[in-house]
């Protein structure tokens, strides 16, 4: 579905095709969905925050599940600059784009697991496209963050074990 508008056709932005991967640059942080086409993605939004990807995935790190959302990029996006960014198809084959939209399409509206480190926006996206979930951002953070890492691993541990227990009684 390609758009033939005079601004689209201006636009020094590639506009994404069906099946791209969308990456929106978010302080610190990148967040992931994959277009659906008519301006849409999928993305994921973990459940119990602040709605929007702009404002949960920042204060959402301890989250558990997610919801599988459809929304206008421009939404998702806001006032944050993105791209298309297919980074894997050298290493991976992706999948037809109508797979990959039938995919992303049959998720919207379920509840996910959601984890930080395993199962984030990052992991859902490249699982919708290659079949293969990763994210390089948490493999970046591990390698950058070295033994501090191990250290933050382990009071990011504690606290959650805190905050589960303290929630419990």
């Amino acid at each position: 579905m390609g758009c033939c508008c005079p601004g689209c056709l201006l636009s020094p932005v590639p506009k994404p095709k069906e099946g791209d991967l969308i990456e929106i640059f978010i302080i610190g942080f990148q967040h992931w969905a994959v277009y659906v086409g008519c301006g849409y993605v999928v993305h994921m939004v973990p459940i119990g925050k602040v709605a929007g990807a702009r404002i949960s995935s920042v204060v959402s790190p301890l989250a558990e599940r997610a919801i599988v959302k459809m929304e206008l990029l421009s939404k998702v996006a806001g006032m944050y600059e993105y791209r298309v960014n297919n980074k894997h198809d050298d290493k991976y084959e992706p999948l037809p784009p109508n797979m990959i939209v039938q995919r992303a399409m049959e998720k919207v509206g379920k509840e996910v697991p959601y984890s930080l480190t395993q199962d984030n926006c990052e992991h859902f996206v490249n699982e919708l496209r290659y079949g293969i979930p990763r994210s390089d951002q948490v493999q970046k953070a591990a390698q950058s963050m070295g033994i501090s890492g191990v250290l933050v691993g382990f009071l990011f541990m504690v606290f959650a074990g805190t905050r589960s227990l303290s929630e419990n009684h």
